[in-house]
């Protein structure tokens, strides 16, 4: 059974940090592009930051340069490291998985996490 599971949400005061972090287990993921989403109260799921199996990154124009993505290919786990939060972070963070190249549309992705909630506070 393939399982992408979250965690590190919770709450934080803008200007804060939070580190999300997606272990994957199931398969094979060391060659899949790894992703995070997030999708806010009545707002679709948007596309956040995605990293390939050899280090790769994209990042959503409102999250560069303040949220940085990595993985750990030996421990099959995906990290997002948030910093300089602001209120409108605020949602439910989803860790995602695709074979293939990098993609930022959310339906190309195949496996999802059940979500982790960040909330940042003004």
């Amino acid at each position: 059974q393939v399982r992408l599971v979250e965690s590190g949400g919770g709450l934080v005061q803008a200007g804060g940090s939070l580190s999300l972090s997606c272990a994957a287990s199931g398969r094979t993921f060391s060659r899949h592009v790894m992703g995070w989403f997030r999708q806010a109260p009545g707002k679709e799921r948007e596309f956040v930051a995605v990293i390939t199996w050899n280090g790769s990154t994209n990042y959503a124009d409102s999250v560069k340069g303040r949220f940085t993505i990595s993985r750990d290919n030996t421990k099959i786990t995906v990290n997002l490291q948030m910093t300089s939060l602001k209120p409108e972070d605020t949602a439910v963070y989803y860790c995602a998985a695709k074979e293939g190249r990098i993609i930022t549309a959310s339906r190309w992705y195949d496996y999802w996490g059940q979500g982790t909630q960040v909330t940042v506070s003004s």
